[in-house]
Parts: structure tokens; sequence; C-alpha cells
């Protein structure tokens, strides 16, 4: 499945869009106590990449069953909360895309 965030793919025509898709995910930063901001950084970050990858793959999954084999206009939108609470969420149109022919036409 190809994604994307522009609007459509480069060699390919899009013959349907099928509807527009979400992934969520959320999750519970676990921080430990530390007077090291450059580890507690490194943390947060590991933690928000695990939860996109987790949307990802909901949205990818959403896409297949209205029968898509691409997704374009993806937006993604991270929030962390003052609770630790991390969200991430995946939006974009599922379409179906063909093969654009490569013949040169004289």
């Amino acid at each position: 499945m190809i994604l994307t965030t522009t609007n459509s793919i480069e060699g390919f025509t899009i013959i349907a869009y099928n509807g527009i898709v979400s992934g969520i995910a959320v999750n519970i930063q676990k921080t430990k106590i530390t007077f090291n901001m450059q580890k507690y950084y490194a943390g947060v970050s590991e933690s928000i990449n695990e939860i996109k990858e987790q949307a990802f793959i909901q949205l990818k999954e959403n896409a297949e069953k209205l029968n898509a084999n691409a997704i374009v206009g993806i937006k993604v939108d991270i929030e962390q909360k003052e609770s630790g609470t991390i969200s991430v969420i995946a939006t974009g149109t599922a379409v179906s895309i063909i093969k654009e022919s490569t013949a040169i036409n004289y």
C-alpha cells in the first residue's frame, strides 16, 4: 500500500476515491524521574514513534476494508497533554490506483 501526504501519486492514476480513513492511537507516557533532560526527550520521542506506528497500522487496515490500495493526503496530528497522555491521529483519503502506461506515443 502506498501512503503519501500529497494528493496524487506520480506514475499512478486514481480510479476511485473510496473514503476518508483514520488511525488513532493513544498511550500514556512512561516517564521516569530523571534529571537528564536529554534522556527524557529521547523517551518522549521513542514513545511518539511507537504510537505513530500503531496509528498508521490502523490507518492501513481501515483503508484495506474499503478495498483501497493507497492513501493520499495524509495528515498526522500528535498531541501530548500535561497528564502524560500522547495521542496520534492519522487521517487520509483511501483510493484505488493503477499504474500509468509507460508507453511513449509519437
